[in-house]
């Protein structure tokens, strides 16, 4: 092996510890900051201590800001499945004029008027049905938010579902939504946990909008209360906000191990391999 070639072998293997160093580093911290007695910005072997829970447990918002994340989660969730497969499902079997034209616009324009463009017009209009300082009112704007994607997304599992198989089931009497319940879903079943996953991470870190439209301390999801965390002076609770990001990261790393572990993330359309 000549120079230049143990060179380039030594810098591939210094660039690849950078790389882990530098995604390993706040990991550590997370998982060690919790526990020390006296956490900083530096990653250092803690001084052990469950002080840090316990007032944690004691702050009146902290677990049931948890709570609430779970409840906007799982209703956008619900919202954005359920309309986001039978929108997939009657695009990709229904030909109507102008199809791909009204996907393609729905996901560009979602991307453009983001949800803090659209942040006025969405106030008022949550104002004017009385949805303010409702969670009801923040699953409605989430869900709207994420549909156009999802159904863009999941049309093209819907797609590869073999038509046969629909054509079989209406041999035997069966009516549109029970294809779609019976044979669509199941086999489209990875692509609604890949939406699933996206969707719950999306609403689990959203701050924007529950931060404008709930106005009771009590009703505010986790995003929102670990801003609280700061003193007056906009210093931060190292010790608080530490403990409650390990706490605020569990059900999400959970459900993805969970998906990951049941289908892999191995799609191809709308079967998987």
């Amino acid at each position: 092996m000549s120079v230049r070639q143990s060179l380039g072998v030594i810098g591939r293997y210094v660039f690849v510890a950078f790389v882990l160093a530098f995604f390993t580093l706040p990991l550590l911290w997370l998982a060690s900051a919790p526990f020390d007695s006296a956490p900083s910005l530096t990653v250092a072997w803690p001084e052990f201590t469950l002080q840090n829970f316990r007032e944690l447990v004691d702050n009146p918002y902290a677990l049931r800001s948890l709570w609430n994340s779970v409840i906007l989660a799982a209703g956008t969730v619900a919202i954005v499945l359920t309309l986001a497969a039978l929108s997939s499902y009657a695009l990709s079997r229904v030909r109507i004029p102008g199809r791909d034209t009204l996907l393609y616009t729905l996901l560009l324009l979602s991307s453009i008027v983001t949800g803090t463009a659209a942040m006025v017009p969405t106030f008022l209009l949550i104002s004017e049905l009385g949805l303010i300082d409702r969670q009801l009112g923040v699953v409605l704007v989430l869900a709207g938010g994420l549909l156009p994607t999802a159904i863009f997304i999941l049309k093209d599992f819907m797609d590869s579902t073999p038509r046969s198989y629909e054509e079989s089931a209406r041999v035997y009497g069966a009516s549109s939504l029970q294809i779609l319940r019976q044979v669509v879903v199941p086999i489209a079943r990875p692509g609604l946990a890949t939406i699933s996953v996206w969707a719950v991470v999306q609403v689990w870190g959203n701050f924007l909008v529950p931060f404008i439209l709930l106005r009771s301390a009590e009703k505010r999801p986790a995003a929102v209360t670990m801003f609280t965390f700061y003193t007056e002076g906009g210093q931060p609770n190292l010790a608080l906000i530490s403990t409650f990001s390990l706490l605020f990261s569990i059900p999400v790393v959970a459900m993805y191990l969970f998906v990951n572990r049941r289908y892999g993330f191995r799609f191809h359309g709308g079967i998987k391999r």
